[in-house]
């Protein structure tokens, strides 16, 4: 009787334990690709199910977004300028079955895609096109790299690249460059502004020169300017102009008095 009960106590226990290691659990974010004596039979999760022991194996994908850093990469642009450009790539897995049957690690896959591609893409741009117009191969790159990860199951969301490098002598030609284009719109803008101010001074000219009586005012005014100054002792010369009127009132009265 006593070996009897031992016996029943082992088997429960083998049942127990049996039925422990045949429940498995897969998180939210988690799903598990299912080989039942090597033959793909789909995926489970997430939450709660039960597996066959020995029989089943199970392969867990994370449904995440992957962050990927792409190693600095050698490169020769389209202008034969040599830099050295890094990225990274944002991507997820959409079909857990595909990326764990057709390709033996994805992760790696993706990095080895991103790293050509980089390459092979940024070598068809120029230096300014590359520097200046980042969103545009971010979004080629991006295109690029989701294209051929497709069959595996995999989605690149988003690819950026991160810095470009390039030689000191080429940054300091682009120094230079850059100064030279400064001086060349201050220049410009200077030369604007003088040929605006010419004729702004060509109007009022012309204003004056129709308005004789315009000289006196701003004779006038320029008096009262240089009274507030507070200067003991001022010289100012005195337009003809100016005193022609009173010339002519003269003569006028003169040539009036005989008569009266």
């Amino acid at each position: 009787m006593e070996t009897t009960g031992a016996l029943v106590l082992i088997l429960i226990f083998v049942a127990i334990a049996f039925f422990m290691s045949a429940i498995r659990i897969a998180k939210e974010y988690e799903r598990a690709v299912i080989f039942r004596l090597g033959r793909l039979i789909g995926q489970k999760g997430p939450g709660l199910f039960i597996l066959i022991p020995v029989i089943d194996r199970m392969v867990k994908v994370d449904l995440r977004i992957v962050t990927m850093n792409v190693p600095p990469q050698e490169i020769i642009t389209k202008d034969n300028v040599p830099a050295k450009v890094n990225a990274v790539v944002y991507f997820k897995v959409i079909e857990p079955t595909k990326a764990i049957v057709e390709v033996e690690n994805y992760i790696m896959a993706t990095s080895q895609i991103a790293q050509t591609t980089l390459r092979s893409t940024l070598g068809q741009s120029d230096l300014d096109h590359l520097l200046a117009e980042r969103d545009k191969i971010n979004q080629q790159l991006q295109i690029i790299i989701d294209e051929q990860t497709a069959p595996w199951g995999i989605k690149v969301v988003t690819v950026e690249v991160k810095d470009v490098e390039i030689p000191q002598t080429m940054q300091r030609a682009m120094a230079k460059q850059a100064e030279a284009e400064r001086e060349r719109r201050a220049k410009v803008i200077a030369a604007e502004g003088e040929f605006q101010a010419s004729e702004k001074l060509h109007e009022a000219a012309s204003v004056i020169s129709d308005q004789p009586v315009a000289v006196q005012l701003r004779f006038l005014q320029t008096l009262v300017e240089v009274a507030s100054e507070h200067n003991s002792t001022t010289i100012f010369p005195v337009p003809i102009d100016l005193l022609s009127p009173f010339v002519e009132k003269a003569r006028t009265g003169k040539g009036k008095d005989p008569e009266s």
